[in-house]
């Protein structure tokens, strides 16, 4: 079976289970644009979008693994900097971040707190982001934002605005893998250990 026929064969099996499209499309770390046109297939030569599927489940599914990529994304971080940035809250974005997250919170020293994406609610309805109130509060405080991969921004868009909103300041994004190749994102510069580059 082809890769493209698995990653359908993954997407419609997801939506059965009941995932929305952003969870799938998190699931698979593919955009909402490339989930939608698995789930569809629409016919007619209709090209699929230009997307990178990231699966990185070999570590995922060992907390050994799982534990040094996050010493060395923490190792990145305190690389990455400032002197005057001394992080107060690691933001884990709901799901995949949330362990690593985890992770590089303690790794640093500091608060977790848990941010839920819009995306990840009911598709259609018009829902926001959470902040999860079992976890550290992030109001007022310097962050460090933390996820699995960067797809097409949108989440980090999202979270640094969340993040402002509420008085925080966001000193840096870190995240395993960056399919953007972006430096920053409103200004927050993104550290990556994996960092695509289209040509």
């Amino acid at each position: 079976m082809g890769r493209i026929d698995e990653l359908v064969e993954r997407a419609v099996l997801l939506r059965e289970k009941g995932l929305s499209v952003g969870q799938i499309a998190d699931e698979l770390n593919i955009s909402k644009d490339t989930a939608t046109w698995l789930l569809t297939r629409p016919k007619g030569g209709v090209v699929a979008p230009k997307d990178i599927s990231v699966d990185w489940s070999a570590i995922g599914e060992s907390s050994y693994r799982l534990s040094l990529m996050c010493e060395a994304l923490s190792d990145l971080v305190q690389e990455g900097i400032s002197e005057d940035g001394d992080v107060e809250v690691v933001v884990g974005i709901s799901l995949s971040g949330v362990p690593i997250g985890a992770m590089v919170a303690d790794a640093l020293g500091c608060k977790l707190a848990v941010y839920t994406p819009k995306k990840q609610f009911e598709d259609g309805k018009k829902i926001e982001g959470a902040f999860s109130r079992n976890f550290a509060d992030v109001s007022g405080k310097t962050c460090v934002v933390v996820d699995d991969v960067i797809t097409s921004g949108t989440t980090m868009e999202e979270m640094v605005d969340e993040l402002r909103r509420v008085g925080a300041k966001p000193i840096a994004i870190a995240v395993l893998i960056d399919k953007r190749g972006l430096d920053a994102v409103d200004d927050v510069p993104v550290l990556s250990l994996v960092r695509i580059t289209r040509l």
